[in-house]
């Protein structure tokens, strides 16, 4: 074998058994949000009709009565002191996200969910509802046609319900009638604010910036902002600015943490977890009962002897792996993981035992239990 393909073969066999680099780059465009460029929530109030007797009981729910009273004296009919008894309404709260740069005319999606004691929006239209800002302005108006997932079957003894039949969603159902003035070509300064906020991370997309335009443009601000002063060939045309920007790569750095659910038993641990040298053991107690109860009979031909139950209980205990593990310090979190594993514990007792290394101050991490 030369020396050159000698020295080939060793590259290839360290990249293929040396640990990889610390993590993978990413692109700016999926670690930050541009100030300015966000949705906004728009909510509503409104009336499905069309329902199959499915809808509120008017006796039971005020609010449905009332505005079904208003909505038909808005159309020139009479109601006030009638009864009213129609199955067929039913009072929902409608909700949408109103894109960013969302221009007047165009169409977004639209939830709808009942607000009474409707059983089902099968069916149903959704009437004429505006949309509110949190601002208290009209952005958009909502109508048409009810589509849900879920349904609900039922007859005299049984039923069946599959899925939410009161919540339900209407494609394309809102028309947005004002748009919010952004104008973004006409910013001088841009703020980046980092989806997972970070020293390091924040510093390497304001070096990353700073070296893709060639001057001292960007700046981080604080761990979750990087500032960016617009630089003169680009004034004007931010978006241009921003969409060579986005496409930078950049390694983000992310703190040791451990995040636990106990409800389901969820570990998930971060790369730069590390442990001190601690001595680990875990045992299972396993406590058992088991009722055998017997029957007593009396003598043959006795007086006032009856039949009794005696009870007869035994109990037993047992304790498993009585084994003591020795975590060296400074491991990685394969190692980690590997040497958790070697107890042959599961995930609740793996958990326990987690919580009991940091309590003794041996593990490099923080735990967020959720």
């Amino acid at each position: 074998m030369t020396k050159t393909l000698r020295a080939a073969f060793l590259a290839v066999a360290m990249a293929v058994f040396l640990p990889g680099g610390a993590g993978a780059a990413s692109r700016i465009k999926d670690l930050a949000n541009i100030e300015g460029v966000r949705q906004n929530q728009l909510i509503g109030y409104g009336l499905v009709v069309g329902l199959n007797g499915t809808g509120d009981t008017l006796n039971n729910i005020p609010f449905t009565k009332q505005s079904l009273q208003a909505m038909l004296e808005r159309l020139g009919v009479n109601v006030r002191g009638q009864t009213l008894r129609t199955g067929n309404v039913a009072a929902v709260m409608v909700t949408a996200n109103l894109p960013a740069f969302a221009t007047q005319g165009t169409r977004i999606d639209i939830t709808v969910s009942a607000l009474g004691d409707s059983k089902s929006l099968q069916g149903g239209t959704l009437l004429v509802t505006p949309l509110l800002g949190a601002d208290g302005n009209v952005y958009a108006v909502a109508q048409g046609s009810v589509a849900i997932s879920g349904f609900q079957a039922e007859g005299e003894a049984a039923k069946i319900v599959r899925g939410v039949p009161t919540v339900g969603r209407i494609s394309n159902g809102a028309l947005i009638e004002r748009e919010i003035e952004f104008n973004l070509n006409r910013q001088s300064q841009l703020r980046m604010a980092l989806r997972n906020p970070d020293f390091t991370t924040a510093k390497r997309i304001a070096a990353a910036i700073n070296d893709f335009i060639g001057a001292p443009t960007a700046e981080p601000l604080d761990p979750s902002t990087v500032g960016i002063t617009v630089p003169v060939p680009y004034r004007g045309n931010v978006v241009k600015l921003l969409t060579e920007v986005e496409q930078l790569q950049v390694e983000p750095d992310l703190s040791a943490k451990i995040v636990i659910d106990e409800r389901s038993g969820v570990i998930v641990m971060g790369r730069d977890v590390r442990v001190s040298m601690v001595a680990v053991a875990q045992g299972n107690l396993t406590v058992s009962i088991s009722e055998t109860p017997q029957v007593s009979q009396p003598q043959p031909f006795s007086r006032g002897g009856t039949t009794q139950v005696v009870p007869r209980t035994r109990i037993g205990v047992q304790e498993d792996g009585k084994r003591l593990a020795v975590v060296k310090d400074g491991v990685s979190l394969q190692q980690l993981v590997d040497g958790l594993n070697a107890l042959g514990i599961g995930p609740r007792d793996m958990i326990a035992i987690l919580q009991a290394i940091k309590a003794a101050g041996a593990i490099q991490a923080d735990i967020e239990v959720m």
